[in-house]
């Protein structure tokens, strides 16, 4: 699996958005060849930021399933602290909701 950052994701897409406005300047008044190349290049950008896109939804997918492993693992193996986490959690919101709803 490869690794995406955000940054290279990010800088893919400038490019095909870069490669666009220059096919549409492009093919405004030219013809021939430039218009070709041109197409050709917003092509090749698009497919890879496709690619990127790709793989960076299949990596966040990964860290998301390894996510829920590990809390899975760690509920079944902590199932006290977990109940006692969750109901904290559950008298926080709720009291800021509470609150919220009061001030209104």
């Amino acid at each position: 699996m490869s690794h995406v950052t955000t940054e290279k994701l990010i800088d893919e897409l400038r490019k095909v958005v870069h490669d666009a406005e220059e096919l549409l300047r492009a093919t405004a008044g030219a013809t021939g060849e430039t218009a070709a190349q041109a197409r050709a290049r917003a092509e090749a950008s698009l497919g890879a930021a496709r690619e990127r896109l790709a793989a960076f939804g299949q990596d966040a997918a990964e860290r998301v399933r390894e996510a829920g492993a590990r809390a899975d693992d760690y509920v079944r193996a902590n199932p006290w602290p977990a109940i006692g986490i969750g109901a904290l959690a559950g008298l926080v919101v709720g009291i800021l909701l509470t609150r919220r709803g009061g001030s209104r």
